[in-house]
């Protein structure tokens, strides 16, 4: 059985496949890796996580082209590919040249189309080229990345004929702070909302608590994390990332069941003091490195 969540507008797998270091890095390519790539995106999308999170920045844009190429056979209509613009590239021309530019890297239109995080260019020039490429066939819908609540409600009050959809920024069981912002803006408004870093890089992996809750389950500390933000709320969208089938495997294991309310609650009250001291670490950062998806 799929295991998916319903929006306004469209119906996405309760995960989303990520390609932060996949085909490279921070704006360089790395092709040494490709098949064990693709492989791993097309593993996922056969497991049914069928909502692919990509981005122009991810490997110098080869990570959208090893998205095209995983795709190729499948059917189309079943996927739902994200991509994201950044910010130094906001103008309105830069956005419709970018969004061109991506979608010929993945040899299709974009589901969706976010700004990696906030710009210096003013959010009602970006949001009409959004609206421009909606218009065009380049993209299906927009939305925004590392926004705040009223950095989105500016940018909502820019629309015109459209409608932003969605919001991906930083959370997880070890960074809640968003929870009572984003998040809940992002539930009470009907966004989806796609929470990238949901492991914290491996350190929920390790967690003795989520693995004696797996028992129960037959469920590693991975699957339990990552059913917990599919159990917990209509619009969070947990975003993994694996390079190696195993791995794929076992993020996909999170799909499929629901945890008991009650081990939801006993995890939600476990780990609502345990995020604090992270939440604001994380908060010192942002004024260093604004962006991090």
């Amino acid at each position: 059985m799929e295991d998916v969540k319903k929006f306004k507008y469209f119906t996405v797998s309760s995960l989303a496949f990520g390609t932060w270091r996949i085909g490279g890095g921070y704006w360089y390519a790395s092709h040494d890796r490709d098949n064990e790539w693709v492989s791993a995106i097309r593993k996922a999308i056969e497991l049914g996580i069928r909502l692919i999170d990509t981005a122009e920045m991810y490997g110098n844009g080869h990570a959208e082209e090893l998205v095209g190429e995983a795709i190729k056979g499948f059917n189309r209509d079943e996927l739902f590919i994200v991509s994201k613009v950044w910010p130094s590239h906001a103008k309105y021309d830069n956005v419709i040249k970018s969004a061109k530019n991506s979608s010929k890297r993945l040899g299709t239109y974009i589901d969706l189309y976010l700004l990696h995080s906030p710009s210096r260019v003013p959010i009602c020039k970006t949001i009409s080229a959004f609206e421009k490429l909606v218009d065009d066939g380049v993209i299906r819908y927009f939305g925004l990345s590392n926004f705040d609540v009223d950095q989105i409600e500016r940018a909502r009050e820019c629309v015109s004929k459209y409608e932003i959809v969605a919001i991906q920024n930083h959370y997880s069981l070890l960074n809640r702070d968003d929870e009572r912002k984003a998040l809940a803006y992002a539930e009470k408004n009907g966004l989806m909302y796609m929470a990238y870093t949901p492991l914290e890089n491996g350190i929920l992996a390790r967690n003795e608590f989520l693995a004696s809750i797996g028992k129960k389950y037959n469920k590693t500390a991975i699957q339990v994390a990552l059913n917990w933000y599919i159990t917990g709320r209509n619009s969070l969208i947990p975003i993994v990332k694996a390079s190696k089938i195993p791995h794929v495997e076992e993020d996909a294991g999170a799909m499929g069941w629901r945890l008991s309310e009650e081990d939801w609650r006993e995890i939600d009250e476990h780990f609502r003091e345990k995020s604090y001291f992270l939440d604001k670490f994380v908060s010192s950062l942002k004024s260093i490195r604004p962006w991090s998806s």
